[in-house]
Formats: C-alpha cells, sequence, structure tokens
C-alpha cells in the first residue's frame, strides 16, 4: 500500500492541536481567506461546530473531543466526582450542537467513557487522560483515511471521470478525507481522471472547498451546479461517484449533504457506480435503517440569501432540511477503512466489523 503521508502533508488541516490548544480552520471564510482560529471556550466550539466553521462528520468528532478538553480545561480544581459531573454536562451540551453526524455523539461519549474507568486520583490527572484519548480519536481518524484511500483507490481508472457532491476531503477529516481519499491516492500513483464537484447548495461546500482543495493538490477539476449533474451523466463524462456519509444506518442506508439521494437516483439511471466512502467510525449499529436518522433542519436564511444578497421574498415559508437519506439498494458499495463493503449491507458490515 502506498506510503501517504506525504501526500497529507500538503493538504489543508480542519483541526489543530498545539501546545494544548485548540485551533479550527474557519471554513466559513473558504476559499478567500485562510484563518485558523484559537477555541477558547466550550462555547466557542459549539458555536463553531454548528455554524459550519469545522465540518464533515469525522472533523467535526475529532473537533467534539478535543472541544471536551477546552470545556474542562478550567475545572482541574474540582474533586473527582464534580469533574466527573462537569464533564458529563459539558459532554451532553457540546453534542447538542449538530444531531446527524454520528460522530460527534460517538467520540464524546467515548472521551466520557474511558474519563469514567480511568484509575486517577485528582481532577489534573483525569484531565490528561481526556486530552490523550482526544489525540487519539485524532491520529485513529487519519488512519482511518489512509485505509479508505487505499482500498478506493484501485477503483479510480485512468481517463475516468468522477462526481462527487459536497465536501468529503481533509477539510472534512483529519487528513486526506473520505471520498476524497482514493482520489489522493490514485493521483499520487500518476492515474490521470477528472473529477466534476457539484456545488452543493446552498452552502456551496463543494465550490468553496472541494473545488478549491482538489485544485490546490494538482487534481484535474471541474465544478458544475447541482442542477448540472444529470446533463453531464447524460453525456457519457461520469463513469463513477463517490461521496461521504454522516451517519451510515445498520442496514447500509447513508445520510450524506441534501442532494445526494438525487445523485444516486441519476447515477442509477445512467448505470454509474455511486459509492460512499465511510470509516467505521461513521456506522451507526444502533439505527437499523436510514428512516432513524435525524435529519438536521438549519436556518432560513441560508435559503434565502445567496452570500450577503437576498434572492427570495420576505416572509417565505421555507424548508432547510441539511442531509438527505440514500437507500442502500442505490449504493454500490462502502468504501470503508478496512474493505468495500457490498450488499447484503445489514450482514457484511456485522461480519466486517463484528458485531452481533
Amino acid at each position: 500500500m502506498l506510503d501517504t503521508t506525504l501526500i497529507a502533508e500538503t493538504l489543508p488541516r480542519a483541526v489543530t492541536w498545539s501546545d494544548g490548544e485548540l485551533y479550527l480552520l474557519d471554513q466559513t471564510l473558504l476559499p478567500q481567506e485562510t484563518v485558523m482560529e484559537k477555541q477558547e471556550t466550550a462555547e466557542q466550539v459549539w458555536e463553531s461546530i454548528r455554524v459550519l466553521k469545522v465540518r464533515g462528520a469525522p472533523a467535526i468528532g475529532v473537533a467534539g473531543a478535543y472541544g471536551l478538553c477546552v470545556a474542562m480545561k478550567g475545572f482541574q480544581d474540582l474533586g473527582l466526582t464534580d469533574f466527573i459531573t462537569e464533564m458529563e454536562k459539558q459532554a451532553a451540551y457540546l453534542d447538542s450542537s449538530r444531531p446527524t453526524a454520528v460522530n460527534l455523539g460517538w467520540g464524546l461519549r467515548r472521551m466520557v467513557r474511558i474519563a469514567k474507568s480511568a484509575k486517577v486520583s485528582s481532577a489534573v490527572e483525569l484531565y490528561k487522560v481526556l486530552v490523550t484519548e482526544a489525540v487519539a480519536i485524532h491520529e485513529e481518524d487519519k488512519r482511518l483515511c489512509r485505509g479508505m484511500g487505499n482500498n478506493g483507490a484501485p477503483l479510480i481508472k485512468e481517463g475516468m471521470g468522477i462526481l462527487t457532491h459536497c465536501n468529503a476531503g481533509s477539510l472534512a477529516t483529519s487528513e486526506l478525507g473520505t471520498a476524497t481519499a482514493p482520489m489522493y491516492v490514485a493521483h499520487s500513483q500518476g492515474v490521470k481522471f477528472r473529477v466534476y464537484a457539484d456545488e452543493t447548495r446552498p452552502l456551496l461546500q463543494g465550490a468553496r472547498l472541494t473545488s478549491w482543495e482538489l485544485q490546490k493538490s494538482g487534481i484535474d477539476v471541474t465544478l458544475i451546479t447541482d442542477n448540472m449533474a444529470a446533463h453531464i451523466m447524460s453525456q457519457g463524462l461520469i463513469d463513477m461517484v463517490i461521496v461521504g456519509t454522516d451517519r451510515v444506518a445498520a442496514n447500509g442506508d447513508v445520510a450524506n449533504k441534501i442532494g445526494t439521494m438525487g445523485v444516486a437516483i441519476l447515477a442509477k439511471h445512467f448505470g454509474i457506480p455511486f459509492y460512499v466512502a465511510c470509516p467505521s467510525s461513521t456506522i451507526d449499529h444502533d439505527t437499523p435503517t436510514g428512516a432513524g436518522i435525524p435529519i438536521e433542519e438549519r436556518e432560513d436564511h441560508e435559503v434565502t440569501n445567496f452570500g450577503a444578497r437576498r434572492t427570495a421574498p420576505e416572509n417565505i415559508k421555507v424548508r432547510n432540511p441539511a442531509f438527505d437519506v440514500t437507500p442502500n439498494e442505490l449504493v454500490a458499495g462502502l468504501i470503508t477503512e478496512k474493505q468495500i463493503i457490498t450488499a447484503p449491507y445489514t450482514e457484511n458490515i456485522n461480519r466486517i466489523f463484528g458485531q452481533d
């Protein structure tokens, strides 16, 4: 397998922990400005997640883990019992920032579980346990990205056209991304292919983020609006779709950025394989099907405005679901860090990831 360390060093980092401090790349300012913002309170981390300064399920999970460290840094003078009580309160607070991505709650629950089982005698020692575990979650996510990259890269053949939706790149994770990881690995191996990046309304993650990071890496990328995907497919320009996901149900249904289900339906119509790249941390074994995945509804202004300009009439009714759920029958395979999982999904997810 390819050593992806050198690839990763050239990509932007969404989350950085340095000298005991948390820094998040403010993705709301991209591509015009690149600003690393120091996070000093739990409230600031909560807001950064909520307003999408940091976004993408894996990156949110890592940011939440470090965010709990930020939240608890000032409580190290408490007794152990009080520290743990406060930790559980802060973890629940951070988890309330966004509901759909499973990694946020997963990471915070893991932090609390490890801390409560630690054999320590003071809050100072327990805080160090929290930091150690957050760093471990961060490093694990990097390994997951590398695994998805190495497993998915063989799908990408010379001359292929690949469509992706939203941003499942290095900006959404700790390193190579999920959907983009196979692209980065294939590109580093000298495979020539082209990527079509959906603009991804209403917040333009494809335009602002995916096209920016792929262009910086030297990958041949073309930006299209969401409603151009069918036309581009009809012209024979797309050979494969790869997207990321914020949560995979136990049966292989996938929740991803709004518009993904439409892309999957189009891909089915045109006979194009639709792949979803997902680390095992994104698989929610406790949610049997996609019907049980909570779908975040966001603020009206994201739809009624385009940038700073209002583009809809005042007092118009708005729906703004941030995600939709693609049924497993539209998914050709789940690209995980262990292998590519195909149908039957319930059986194979359980077999590969050891669930009863």
